[in-house]
């Protein structure tokens, strides 16, 4: 299995646009060969002295059975048309892609 943790920063008023693009193609991601798990999250304040917030990023959590299905996921019409969507709106991406130890 592989877990993936992507960071997203995002414009920051254009942050409700990019939750409605993204979600709207969650859907079609849960559809794929591979895929356990593909959701979006942000920053709670837990008050724990040790959490680094960012208001402006956006972090994906993901899991897929392999690595095969993750490199045809980034390869799908979806994520084209989701990426075409975004390009505006989003500054970066840096993913970690990680494998239990």
């Amino acid at each position: 299995m592989i877990n993936v943790i992507a960071s997203i920063k995002v414009k920051s008023d254009k942050i409700k646009e990019f939750l409605t693009i993204f979600k709207a193609n969650v859907p079609a991601v849960k559809k794929e060969k591979g895929c356990i798990e593909y959701f979006p999250s942000m920053d709670f304040d837990s008050g724990l002295s040790a959490q680094k917030k960012d208001s402006n990023i956006v972090t994906i959590i993901e899991k897929w059975e392999s690595i095969e299905d993750l490199k045809d996921h980034l390869k799908s019409s979806h994520m084209d048309s989701y990426r075409e969507k975004v390009k505006d709106i989003v500054e970066s991406v840096e993913l970690k892609i990680l494998e239990e130890a």
